[in-house]
């Protein structure tokens, strides 16, 4: 589908939904100027019913077109996140993206660095500014871009520094961007080296000791400035360790008294499942979030992929 087409579509539905009003408007002051004209009734209702009915049927027509439009979309990009989990020798891994609007601009990807599941992975995560057909369009580029300069080499940082300059030079003055946290996991060598692009940083829980570590490092977003710098940073990894990857739209989730479910309800849903296959956590904090928030609607998109270090 034609890229510029999609992003266009948002504006039609908005167009749709302005002809919709317009159409009742209309109606509205047909039957005032009823009561001031002296059309006969049987003429004034007859000129009525026939604008009002195909003026109501285009209405309906477009809206149907965008409908499928938009699912023809989502369908487009849900192929473009991955079909199914990763098979890396030690390693268990887990990962998933819920759009809270028939696209999105949260992402995930996943990208053997070997090919042959040889126990070294990449990891993508990102996050488009807003949601919507706009931020996937936004979202489908950079993976793109990342995908294909992920497979040429160089370290993450050269790798980041590359994307984001030819992603800022597309989106030059509109304003949007995309946090991004991509690593590197080799479970040979019992390392994890990582870059953060302005996301909001991972996480590892041992379960040896409870506790939590944040894998720091924070830059600018993808798209904001092509003169960007980004630093790789690396730390060991051992068994029995979770990795977890996810977005703001997990812990900024509200409830209908618009309380967060927040990072520390978060953390103790890990330490709660930890010992469970990384799938088991991942539909539990899924579980939890859709109990928390319900009725509400999705407000945002939720993404988690979740790594655990097996010995």
């Amino acid at each position: 589908m034609n890229k510029w087409r999609l992003f266009h579509l948002k504006n039609e539905m908005l167009a749709a939904n302005f002809l919709a009003n317009l159409i009742g408007a209309v109606l509205v002051q047909g039957l005032i100027l009823r009561a001031e004209t002296p059309f006969p009734d049987s003429l004034f209702e007859n000129r009525l019913v026939y604008f009002f009915d195909n003026e109501m049927t285009a209405g309906l027509i477009e809206r149907d077109r965008i409908r499928q439009s938009l699912g023809i979309a989502m369908e487009v990009q849900q192929h473009l996140l991955p079909g199914s989990d990763p098979k890396v020798e030690g390693l268990d891994i887990a990962g998933d993206s819920i759009y809270c609007e028939e696209t999105g601009g949260d992402y995930f990807d996943y990208l053997p660095v070997d090919g042959n599941g040889q126990g070294k992975i990449k990891i993508f995560v990102g996050d488009v500014s807003d949601h919507g057909i706009a931020s996937a369009l936004l979202m489908t580029t950079a993976r793109a871009f990342l995908r294909q300069r992920a497979t040429m080499g160089g370290n993450l940082n050269q790798i980041i520094t590359d994307v984001n300059r030819q992603l800022a030079r597309d989106v030059e003055d509109s304003g949007r961007f995309m946090t991004l946290f991509l690593c590197e996991i080799d479970r040979t060598n019992k390392m994890i080296r990582w870059v953060n692009a302005g996301h909001d940083p991972a996480a590892i829980f041992d379960q040896g000791t409870g506790e939590f570590e944040e894998l720091a490092g924070h830059a600018l977003p993808l798209g904001v400035s092509e003169k960007a710098a980004y630093q790789e940073y690396q730390r060991k990894i051992q068994p029995g360790q979770i990795i977890l990857i996810g977005t703001d739209g997990i812990w900024e989730s509200q409830n209908a008294q618009r309380q967060m479910f927040g990072k520390k309800r978060f953390r103790d849903l890990i330490r709660t499942h930890a010992r469970k296959p990384a799938k088991d956590i991942l539909d539990a904090v899924i579980a939890s979030l859709d109990e928390f928030r319900h009725p509400m609607e999705k407000e945002d998109d939720v993404t988690l992929v979740v790594i655990k270090v097996e010995p």
